[in-house]
């Protein structure tokens, strides 16, 4: 992963010795909440185009970032998420960085990513859940992100 982050950051206009360790840490997390994002667009052993859509938009809208960068992280985060050994390296990164709150923000756009295609599939619930416990999130947060995500879905606001 952090091959990654080097990457992400040599595309950018600040030299590395000028980059802050926060920024780097930052986009880390980025990288890494991002990285499960697409975990669970590739749970279901389909990788859907309305999935991949309403997580770019999830992340852009989430860190802020500009179409480009945005892009471009997803496809860090993909290339990460295929070379991942377990989910460890993603939910570590976003458990020691991020308040409760945070965590339970990431496990509302897992599932607005698993409600994308509007088919619930079995795969990506389970693993939804796998990635709540590792976070640290209780159960009742679990559900009211669940229920939160499924409402913004349905209105149709999950794609920005």
């Amino acid at each position: 992963m952090l091959a990654s982050i080097k990457r992400f950051f040599e595309d950018r206009v600040v030299t590395e010795t000028a980059r802050p360790a926060h920024e780097v840490r930052e986009h880390g997390v980025r990288l890494a909440a991002a990285a499960l994002l697409f975990e669970v667009i590739r749970a279901d052993a389909e990788i859907k185009e309305e999935e991949r859509t309403v997580a770019r938009a999830a992340i852009q809208r989430t860190f802020g970032l500009e179409k480009n960068e945005s892009d471009e992280l997803m496809r860090l985060a993909e290339e990460e998420s295929r070379g991942a050994t377990s989910l460890y390296e993603f939910t570590h990164v976003i458990d020691k960085a991020f308040s409760p709150e945070e965590k339970k923000r990431v496990v509302e756009l897992l599932w607005l990513v698993a409600f994308a295609d509007a088919e619930k599939d079995a795969y990506e619930e389970h693993l939804v859940r796998r990635i709540a416990g590792l976070l640290h999130v209780p159960h009742s947060d679990f559900i009211d992100a669940k229920i939160r995500a499924r409402a913004e879905s349905e209105s149709g606001t999950a794609e920005g």
